[in-house]
């Protein structure tokens, strides 16, 4: 284990040396940035399964959904500059997208995965989705799925499709231009959507979790049924360079906890971190001005959906104190915690996938650790 961390976070790197002394952690990074400064910043463990790789201050790995963190983040820069209008329909920045019934889905509807548009509709494969310009137009031409706003249900891979068709109609660049030179550019955040094969040295690929999902008890109807297999993917796609250069926002982003927490800590933070402004404090409170409050229709869970972060919900994440706190997870268990009152950012990023949905054992304890040391109360 590598790295430097405040006296009061001891415990946190403690359950950090277990978990990677026992095995149960193969590779990871933590990170933990309070007040704009970085308390924590870890890292230890091996690249690769075999052992033969450390894992480096400067590897990164596939954070799958921790990628639509960054996505929303720079749909709000584009809310903050006035560029975008959450209560717009998306069709006034993408008219195509009003075919099939879409007129009335609002652009806060994709970020708080209300838009009724979850997923492709068949047939559909996964390399389909690796053609950003192609796999929005059938986003664009199919009918949802539900009526919008009615209620979430998990935008789980097509979500940086959708913000990303936004950006592009607003800017004319793509979501991975823009994040570079907006976002991890200026913040010097090494987070990548769409990442150069100059950098693939770098590159832990993540270890699938143990057995397979059944979506055999889902009815084939279900926004679920049809999400989870609209595409379905293996996580061993991530090993591929076309999956890396693809930089799908939804899923496909490459980094690790430092680059996480500093990009996520504009939401923590004010709006700016270093000296480098680029969200209002306005802005962050439109994160949490409404939200949802249903079982989400793909995932199955009791979600809270903010704009463009899940916001706590004791029913689903007890291990996440309530209040103004936006968060969210990547498939395997890394995770990214923005504490607005505590103005504290923590995230976690492994390469050894564990199975669930949200969280893991692992990134529940080290939340915990978290909390602990900064003195506050969660109900796990």
């Amino acid at each position: 284990m590598h790295g430097h961390v405040h006296d009061d976070f001891t415990g946190l790197r403690d359950e950090f040396e277990r978990r990677l002394a026992s095995g149960a952690e193969l590779g990871a990074s933590l990170a933990v940035i309070v007040d704009g400064e970085p308390v924590v910043d870890l890292w230890g463990g091996w690249a690769d399964p075999e052992q033969q790789r450390e894992w480096q201050r400067d590897t990164i790995t596939n954070v799958w959904s921790i990628s639509k963190t960054v996505t929303a983040l720079a749909a709000l820069v584009l809310i903050d500059r006035g560029e975008l209008d959450p209560e717009q329909p998306v069709a006034h920045y993408w008219p195509e997208f009003a075919a099939a019934g879409k007129e009335g889905v609002l652009v806060k509807h994709v970020l708080m995965h209300t838009s009724g548009v979850s997923g492709w509709a068949q047939p559909i494969t996964g390399a389909d989705i690796l053609d950003a310009d192609a796999a929005a137009a059938r986003l664009a031409s199919q009918p949802p799925w539900w009526p919008a706003g009615a209620a979430s249900g998990y935008h789980l891979l097509d979500y940086g499709h959708l913000v990303g068709e936004l950006v592009r109609r607003i800017t004319g660049r793509s979501l991975g231009a823009f994040v570079a030179e907006e976002l991890a550019g200026p913040l010097g955040a090494d987070f990548w959507l769409g990442l150069p094969e100059s950098e693939d040295h770098r590159v832990s690929n993540v270890v699938p979790p143990q057995g397979t999902l059944d979506f055999s008890a889902i009815p084939p109807d279900s926004p679920a049924f049809k999400t989870y297999t609209g595409p379905p993917l293996d996580a061993e796609v991530t090993w591929t360079r076309e999956w890396r250069a693809a930089g799908v926002g939804g899923a496909g982003g490459q980094g690790n906890a430092r680059s996480v927490a500093r990009l996520n800590a504009l939401v923590s933070n004010g709006g700016e971190l270093d000296g480098v402004r680029l969200l209002s404090p306005a802005t962050i409170d439109r994160i949490f001005a409404e939200h949802t409050d249903n079982v989400d229709l793909v995932l199955g869970l009791p979600l809270r959906f903010g704009l463009g972060f899940a916001v706590s919900n004791p029913a689903s994440t007890p291990w996440i104190p309530e209040g103004r706190v936006a968060f969210w997870g990547g498939w395997g268990g890394s995770i990214v915690i923005n504490d607005v009152e505590r103005r504290t950012t923590f995230a976690y990023v492994m390469n050894r996938m564990s199975p669930g949905i949200i969280g893991s054992p692992r990134s529940d304890a080290y939340t915990r650790a978290v909390y602990a040391a900064l003195g506050a109360t969660t109900l796990a």
